[in-house]
């Protein structure tokens, strides 16, 4: 009897001590998982990081909606250039990119028609001494009453009509780039200058040397470079948040990393058939770089919220996911002074000036009460991460 309750006993303590380590170990490894996201610093080690801890900021940050869209100039920026009675193209050393000065000779052009403007101008100032002449003899004669009033009309009606001729041929002539003072000098050419009318971009070049063109051909085209803007489409869904004066950050394709920034100054009216309207921006920088056409990226910032920031270096990624670090505890480990981190997982919203605005998921914690890792927090994921593939938690 006494053998059957000893074997009872000693059963029920092998039992016992098998749940206890089965407990302990669910236990162990609960305690791990809890705690694969804690790194723990001594003293010593943080004084070696540039580790700074700090509170998120309230900051103001702007929403902004993504869309796509062009660098454009308004039509008084975009000028053809066009030669009045037409001609033969004699040189140009003008070629699409070439920047260009107001008044800088862009083509030579040859037309023997451009003679005889000159030559009737010449005859029309030779004409106007006999005429004015006459016409001051008729108009005292006249007044004596020596000659007929008819006579005197006729003196007067010829001096007028050869004086607005002159006048007229005058004009003519500067319409073509000649001067009538030069043309009085004797100096006659079938040969012209085409002067650029503004400061830019020589944007297309349309004919070529020897070649022979109408008064409503375009020689080319120039663009006025200071007067670029950039030209987007925003879809229906967001046509009610644009305001003017928002701000518009945009890149080109192929630099996607230097943002340049404009303003919206005119939103159009018309919604068009894929249900999007044009807004346009003007440029808050002169760039070089810059040329009608180009392809850019853009976000406009349509309101301003007031958000938890902290700044860009605060957050970290791993396994595609962000995270802050949180200082939980200053606590001592023997002789040793523990820093604990624990690394919580975050959602980042919009950038602005170095500045990311964050939430975490967990709505039951106030983030703005932590106290979070603002500087060097790269180092603690580091430190944590190779702890865990050393088999600890970042000791």
């Amino acid at each position: 009897m006494k053998d059957i309750i000893y074997k009872i006993i000693l059963c029920s303590s092998l039992i016992f001590t098998i749940g206890c380590k089965e407990k302990t170990g669910v236990v162990e490894k609960t305690n791990k998982v809890k705690n694969e996201n804690i790194v723990e610093l001594t003293e010593a080690q943080l004084a070696q990081t540039e580790v700074i801890v700090g509170k998120v900021e309230k900051r103001k940050i702007g929403h902004e909606i993504s869309v796509n869209g062009m660098i454009d100039v308004p039509p008084q920026g975009n000028i053809s250039v066009t030669v009045p009675y037409g001609g033969f193209l004699k040189y140009t050393e003008m070629l699409p990119g070439s920047r260009v000065k107001k008044g800088q000779v862009i083509a030579t052009v040859e037309n023997p028609e451009f003679i005889d403007f000159q030559r009737n101008y010449l005859e029309a100032l030779a004409n106007d001494e006999y005429f004015k002449a006459d016409f001051e003899r008729q108009q005292t004669l006249n007044d004596a009453e020596v000659t007929s009033n008819k006579i005197f009309q006729r003196a007067k009606s010829n001096y007028m009509t050869n004086k607005a001729n002159v006048q007229a041929l005058e004009s003519k002539l500067r319409l073509i780039g000649i001067s009538p003072s030069s043309v009085k000098e004797g100096k006659i050419s079938s040969i012209i200058n085409v002067y650029s009318p503004i400061n830019g971009i020589v944007r297309d070049v349309y004919i070529n040397t020897g070649k022979y063109f109408n008064p409503q051909d375009v020689l080319m085209d120039v663009t006025d470079a200071s007067d670029l803007h950039v030209e987007l489409k925003v879809y229906e869904d967001d046509i009610p948040l644009i305001r003017i004066g928002q701000r518009i950050r945009f890149r080109l394709a192929n630099t996607p990393n230097e943002w340049m920034e404009a303003k919206v100054f005119l939103i159009g009216n018309n919604v068009r058939d894929d249900r999007s309207i044009t807004i346009h921006g003007h440029l808050q920088e002169v760039n070089e770089n810059l040329l009608p056409g180009m392809f850019i990226n853009a976000n406009i910032e349509v309101e301003a919220l007031e958000q938890n920031t902290v700044p860009e270096e605060a957050i970290v990624r791993y396994n595609g996911n962000h995270y802050i670090f949180k200082s939980i505890s200053n606590r001592k480990e023997g002789e040793q002074l523990m820093n604990d981190f624990e690394m919580i997982e975050i959602n980042k919203g919009n950038e602005e000036d170095g500045f990311v605005a964050i939430t975490i998921g967990d709505t039951s914690k106030d983030i703005s009460k932590m106290k979070i890792v603002l500087k060097d927090a790269f180092t603690l994921l580091a430190k944590a991460k190779n702890g865990e593939e050393e088999g600890g938690h970042g000791h």
